[in-house]
């Protein structure tokens, strides 16, 4: 897997990403411009022979905070994709607002160091770095937190002109616990990181794609 690659472009506008009327009840395959069903995600086949599988983030009430059920069905459909040899690539993306604001602290808040450690929380989430087919990450609005990091899980991160990353964990006096710490370095090297890390501050498209 080679280490992630930032471009500035336009991300297709969210309008374009909603789902139309009479979706499919069932999970699996959708047919062409529909979504299948899922609580957290809207996902459906786009381009050329329906090639890839576009997954879009969906809880616009939270800023797509990721939640467990969420990574659940976010994994799910990229296992299904990486096993479908009808599928070239997967994109990933959230909405004009945000891809994703970061975990769903309200899941975590009641969570004592130890239980954390003992099951490996979030450690599930790393699957989709993991994938061994290419993975596009579509970002506009806010990444942060967790939702950076699931960025930088992907192969490619694609920022609109109002895309924001961030790691403000330092905020809740804690520190990125999804990867952060090691992508981020990898990504932007150990000083930005490490000014990214200790102050929570974000930073835009422009600055990222110079970093």
């Amino acid at each position: 897997k080679h280490h992630n690659v930032l471009h500035l472009v336009t991300c297709v506008p969210a309008g374009r990403l909603s789902a139309g009327p009479g979706a499919p009840a069932g999970r699996g395959r959708a047919p062409p411009g529909q979504h299948a069903a899922y609580e957290h995600i809207l996902v459906e086949r786009r381009g050329e022979g329906e090639r890839v599988t576009l997954i879009q983030l969906n809880r616009p009430k939270s800023l797509n905070a990721l939640c467990s059920p969420l990574m659940s069905e976010l994994l799910e459909v990229v296992h299904q994709a990486e096993q479908d040899p009808a599928v070239g690539a997967i994109v990933l993306t959230g909405n004009e607002k945000a891809f994703a604001a970061g975990a769903d602290i309200k899941e975590m808040q009641d969570k004592r160091f130890a239980d954390v450690y003992r099951g490996s929380f979030l450690a599930f989430w790393g699957g989709v770095a993991q994938c061994t087919k290419p993975v596009v990450a579509a970002v506009n609005g806010y990444a942060l937190g967790g939702g950076c990091e699931l960025a930088m899980m992907c192969d490619v991160i694609y920022a609109g002109e109002k895309a924001r990353f961030g790691q403000p964990e330092i905020a809740l006096g804690t520190i990125p616990g999804a990867g952060g710490t090691q992508r981020l370095t990898r990504a932007v090297g150990k000083s930005k990181a490490m000014e990214m890390c200790l102050t929570g501050d974000m930073i835009d498209a422009q600055t990222a794609e110079r970093a």
